[in-house]
């Protein structure tokens, strides 16, 4: 985890994305909100275990502690990314993109 109180600005960098953003079809959707969520791990249990944790209890998650963490929008993975802290708050500091490929994956397996 890093310190990011003086975190610079996010530069936009022109990509075909971008310019879609751009087109005046596409800019009605911006006000559109959509959930963000990051993804620590995971880790499958039984009931019974779930029904037995307690205050202290540690549950061990599938992701190594130097692993990146997943970057979800309304449940489909977009990027990948590493904690920050941002004056005195957690952040999430994306380090690579999903394929698109991938994206699109996600969001036909909940559809």
């Amino acid at each position: 985890m890093s310190d990011m109180s003086e975190a610079p600005k996010i530069e936009r960098i022109e990509d075909p994305i971008s310019r879609m953003a751009n087109n005046r079809q596409f800019r009605m959707l911006a006000d559109i909100p959509v959930r963000m969520s990051v993804e620590v791990g995971s880790t499958s249990l039984r009931l019974a275990d779930v029904m037995d944790l307690a205050e202290g209890s540690i549950v061990e998650l599938d992701r190594q502690a130097d692993d990146l963490l997943d970057i979800m929008v309304n449940g489909a993975l977009i990027a990948k990314g590493e904690v920050v802290t941002v004056n005195g708050r957690y952040g999430i500091r994306i380090v690579d993109i999903a394929a698109s490929e991938t994206r699109l994956a996600g969001l036909e397996q909940r559809g």
